[in-house]
């Protein structure tokens, strides 16, 4: 790396040219002495990464002035070459298209938002989607029996109706109305519906805070599918997300949704909010609900009242906001009978008790945010000598369990 008085010399000699005034930069300082850097370059940088969010980076903007090691720790953050910092703004834009245009291979750049008011920027979920995209292609590298994927792409061209959409799914996934609701609990309806999805190459990541590369800090987006002929990522967002509906339930539409985006070779975030009753929800959201909830079976039900409404959401694995409104578009229950369901579920929901989240095993932690699909096949390429266990370590579980620990990983995977 250059050093710091070589990278301020290129800096006044390039990167400041036609910018005077203190106003346009900013103070490095090093051992008291500060050297100027042009403040587009530092805020361009780091704008358009994860760093911006610790209080270094505020602090400096304000101030127009930072030390070394603050700087230091924000370009690491960032996964940032700290030298940049000391480059050319012509450069440092070039570099930031060049990066964006590469993460965006991966994702549509716009979030496909079904009845929601957030949006995602890049920068709170990049290191996921950079470490997901450098998964695929560790997968692909080391796994020789990987194909074509036959569920990318499956929905390109419409069938006639939602329902031969959703059944044409559901047939290439090897999934059936019977046997989703035949599981004994949501949590195992989601397992199920995962490991249809897996056994399918389309590998499904949940998230696991402190065992990621980056937190989701005050994020409101369900997940996003990253593209890929062969093994395209499903990341599930965890936590509330702040639409009064129970978790798992709400994994299994999201997944759903995904699925059928994968299929429709859409790839973006997903911010989906169940208690819409606008008419705006689209294609994608009726076939997930003609494979969920098929509309032949919910109408030999009685939908009216909200004990009916989750009994049925129950039985049918979703959550009952969302049998709510399939039954309102199914023209089941009018728009104001949806409308007070959906208060009553959202004033029920408010006031549950909130278990207090536990810390997972690493062996578990990492199952959960790798996939089965992704950890089995890698363990065959450790099994063969196609990767060392120290690279198994670092590359697949991002260092959070050590060679020793491999086989607990193993049995975790049972």
């Amino acid at each position: 790396m250059p050093s710091i008085a070589r990278a301020q010399a290129r800096t006044h000699d390039d990167g400041l040219r036609g910018h005077p005034g203190h106003a346009m930069t900013l103070d490095v300082v090093l051992g008291g002495v500060p050297t100027a850097i042009n403040k587009a370059v530092f805020t361009a940088l780091l704008d358009n990464s994860v760093a911006s969010t610790y209080a270094p980076y505020a602090r400096a903007v304000e101030a127009s002035s930072i030390d070394f090691t603050d700087l230091v720790f924000l370009a690491r953050k960032g996964d940032i070459p700290y030298s940049l910092f000391f480059a050319p703004l012509p450069v440092v834009e070039a570099q930031i298209k060049a990066k964006t245009a590469k993460l965006l291979n991966g994702l549509t750049k716009d979030t496909f938002s079904v009845n929601s008011r957030d949006r995602v920027n890049l920068s709170e979920i990049e290191l996921i989607v950079k470490d997901l995209l450098r998964k695929q292609e560790l997968l692909k590298k080391n796994d020789a029996t990987l194909t074509r994927n036959k569920i990318v792409g499956l929905l390109g061209k419409p069938e006639k109706t939602v329902e031969e959409d959703a059944d044409r799914l559901m047939r290439a996934l090897g999934l059936s109305h019977d046997a989703m609701r035949s599981t004994s609990n949501k949590k195992k309806a989601l397992d199920m519906l995962i490991s249809r999805l897996e056994a399918n190459q389309v590998l499904v990541s949940r998230s696991v805070n402190n065992f990621m590369p980056q937190r989701l800090t005050n994020v409101k987006f369900s997940g996003m599918a990253i593209k890929d002929t062969k093994v395209p990522y499903i990341f599930l967002a965890g936590g509330d997300q702040g639409d009064y509906q129970e978790p798992v339930g709400r994994r299994i539409f999201t997944l759903t949704l995904l699925c059928v985006l994968v299929a429709r070779k859409i790839f973006a975030p997903v911010t989906y909010d169940g208690f819409s009753t606008g008419s705006d929800v689209g294609r994608e959201y009726d076939i997930v609900g003609a494979m969920l909830m098929p509309r032949s079976e919910l109408r030999t039900r009685d939908l009216v009242s909200l004990n009916e409404v989750k009994s049925a959401a129950d039985d049918f694995k979703v959550t009952p906001s969302a049998m709510t409104v399939r039954a309102m578009r199914l023209g089941m229950v009018t728009r104001d009978q949806a409308t007070t369901h959906l208060e009553e579920l959202a004033r029920e929901y408010s006031q549950r008790s909130k278990p207090k989240p536990r810390q997972p095993k690493p062996v578990n932690a990492v199952r959960s945010y790798n996939g089965r699909e992704f950890s089995n096949r890698m363990l065959d390429a450790l099994d063969s000598g196609r990767i060392s266990r120290k690279d198994f370590c670092r590359s697949v579980c991002l260092n959070h369990i050590k060679p020793p620990q491999i086989n607990d990983f193993r049995e975790a995977l049972q």
